[in-house]
């Protein structure tokens, strides 16, 4: 969500307290990582790549996709049964558009997290009492 409300107020490149960004994960459990992620990741190279990077550059389209992320991040945290993984491969794909510069993939990732978000928060009525909660503490 911190991510995501960074693009949505327009920073290019996302601030992390300082606490956090000192932090890092050890080498030997990078290399692990490595290795058990490896086979994957070369497949995914085939798939994710940079394209249609004009739509990514675009302050709207940051906006936008800060938007989504924080409303995902929110429905993420709600108790709703059986769908954390559906909103964490959303945020993957976020991120993976992100990082890749693969605007391609982020038109999937817009239409699916919004979706998402119109199915199991307008629906279930949480997102909306939650924004309606946040809009009433903040005017």
């Amino acid at each position: 969500m911190l991510i995501g409300a960074q693009l949505l107020i327009g920073l290019h490149r996302p601030w992390l307290p300082k606490f956090v960004a000192e932090r890092g994960p050890h080498r030997h459990a990078m290399v692990r990582f490595e290795k058990m992620l490896s086979p994957w990741l070369g497949r995914l190279e085939h798939l994710v790549k940079p394209r249609l990077a004009f739509l990514l550059a675009h302050r709207i389209a940051g906006m936008f996709s800060g938007l989504l992320l924080v409303l995902l991040g929110v429905l993420l945290v709600l108790p709703i049964p059986l769908t954390n993984y559906l909103f964490a491969v959303l945020l993957l794909l976020f991120a993976l558009a992100l990082i890749e510069r693969d605007g391609a993939l982020m038109i999937v990732a817009w239409i699916a997290g919004a979706i998402a978000i119109a199915v199991f928060g307008i629906l279930s009525g949480s997102l909306a009492a939650a924004a309606t909660e946040w809009i009433a503490r903040v005017f």
